[in-house]
């Protein structure tokens, strides 16, 4: 009888160190995801990409969703910032970067953003599409490969402002020559929707930059 007791103690004993080891590991997860999110909420809102230059090789504007072959309004935010840059004369060269247009569209976001520019008077040829990327990381990359084949050095990459830590970290990860970034502020994407998915992203592209690194995957985001 002394014997089974012992046994039901030690099996209690042994439960309680378990459920408290877990306790442990879950509150040592939360609290570093809640400091992972913290740093990252930190990254984004300080991020101050400096005054934008005066003169630029050509503007490269970061693809967003199109609504039926359209730009979206916050696609369009970045089109009509980068439009005003144009017309200012700090650049005379769009690179349209964005494949998938969406799922009720027929274009790529690249086609759908040169349309918009054609409607307020760009003339084609001062645009370069890249029609193929589905990702940040794609947009970039693309684009480098088109600043190669036009002997293009000097951009300034237009998206958001709330995107524009992460794709300034991505270019400097692509070893962008000599970029410059001029983000747009939003006001059509309300604050509470930008950052909880902004620091996912964030994550993500962390994470795959760490993968790319070893040589495992291409990041699809």
């Amino acid at each position: 009888m002394q014997a089974v007791m012992a046994v039901e103690t030690a099996g209690h004993t042994r439960g309680r160190r378990l459920r408290r080891l877990a306790l442990r590991i879950i509150l040592a997860a939360v609290l570093l995801t809640v400091i992972w999110v913290g740093y990252l909420l930190w990254v984004i809102n300080r991020f101050d990409p400096g005054p934008v230059g005066e003169s630029y090789d050509a503007g490269i504007v970061l693809g967003a969703s199109l609504w039926r072959d359209v730009p979206s309004p916050g696609l369009r935010e970045r089109l009509d910032h980068a439009l005003k840059l144009y017309e200012e004369g700090r650049f005379d060269t769009f690179i349209l970067t964005g494949g998938y247009g969406g799922v009720r569209s027929r274009l790529a976001e690249a086609e759908g953003m040169r349309n918009y520019l054609l409607e307020r008077g760009v003339p084609e040829s001062d645009m370069l599409l890249e029609t193929t990327s589905t990702s940040t990381y794609d947009n970039l990359l693309n684009s480098k490969a088109i600043m190669r084949e036009h002997d293009i050095e000097k951009v300034v990459i237009i998206t958001h402002e709330f995107h524009s830590a992460r794709a300034y970290d991505i270019a400097r990860y692509l070893n962008y020559p000599d970029a410059d970034l001029s983000p747009a502020k939003s006001e059509v994407v309300p604050e509470h929707q930008q950052q909880p998915r902004e620091v996912l992203a964030f994550t993500k592209w962390k994470i795959d930059s760490l993968l790319l690194k070893l040589g495992l995957r291409l990041p699809d985001f």
